[in-house]
């Protein structure tokens, strides 16, 4: 199956997804669950894509295996959150300036639809790769490894501190969360070099780069950080301050004293 026919599925797949991920927050008042199909979109493409691509069996059993598993286990997380806690600070405030107006919400919901479609190519250029070498393949595998262990790491120490009553309105800075401000979204940038390693020599392999590069211009200057630390500070104020001044924004490094 060529490129065009598998991004058609990918897209229709995840256009059904949000249209019913729409449907549910407007019933529950909670935009969050866009965040978890988003995720759970990109497992499906995964999933496809190793059935479909017409590379290597080994390049795309590391898309079905890998793909599928890391965006499992975010929407997974993502998901215990959306349930069980109240709407993002982030969706509340995008529902008072759209005055809750649902057809924004649903231009909103099926932009995420896009982005699975995107957030695909580099995972199809990995499927469609002919003969990549093993060792190439177990250094991507081996990135992958430490970014989703990296960043299930920092969820639970972000987890466990939120659950503890003591620490409403402080913020976390233990663990890994000391060395960056968002340790999460670091490991979520580095599970994408993986696929860019493992597209390396395969035909359409720039389209491997486009991960790394678009999910950082994505978390540091569109949807992640930006509204994450405006909703830091009006949560948190100068406690957030001070853990700004003192804390890497987005790449790990030793605490300013």
């Amino acid at each position: 199956m060529n490129l065009g026919s598998q991004l058609l599925v990918i897209g229709a797949f995840a256009g059904v997804l949000m249209v019913c991920g729409w449907h549910w927050q407007r019933r529950h008042d909670n935009a969050g669950i866009v965040d978890v199909l988003w995720a759970a979109g990109l497992a499906g493409a995964a999933l496809w894509l190793a059935f479909t691509g017409s590379g290597a069996m080994s390049a795309r059993v590391l898309v079905g295996v890998l793909g599928a598993a890391w965006a499992l286990r975010l929407a997974l997380h993502l998901w215990r959150r959306v349930r069980s806690e109240a709407e993002d600070g982030r969706y509340r405030a995008l529902r008072r300036h759209w005055d809750g107006d649902q057809r924004r919400f649903l231009a909103f919901f099926l932009f995420q639809a896009l982005l699975v479609v995107l957030f695909s190519l580099p995972l199809a250029a990995v499927a469609a790769h002919p003969q990549p070498a093993p060792l190439q393949l177990g250094a991507a595998a081996l990135v992958w490894a430490v970014s989703v262990l990296g960043e299930s790491l920092a969820d639970a120490q972000l987890a466990r501190f939120r659950a503890d009553p003591g620490n409403r309105g402080r913020t976390c800075d233990r663990g890994l969360w000391r060395y960056s401000r968002h340790p999460n979204y670091f490991f979520e940038w580095l599970h994408w070099c993986a696929w860019a390693i493992a597209a390396v020599g395969a035909p359409q392999a720039w389209l491997g780069l486009l991960g790394p590069v678009l999910i950082y211009l994505f978390l540091r200057f569109i949807s992640g950080i930006p509204f994450t630390e405006q909703q830091a500070l009006r949560t948190r104020g100068d406690d957030y301050r001070a853990y700004q001044r003192r804390t890497s924004m987005f790449f790990p490094w030793f605490p300013r004293s």
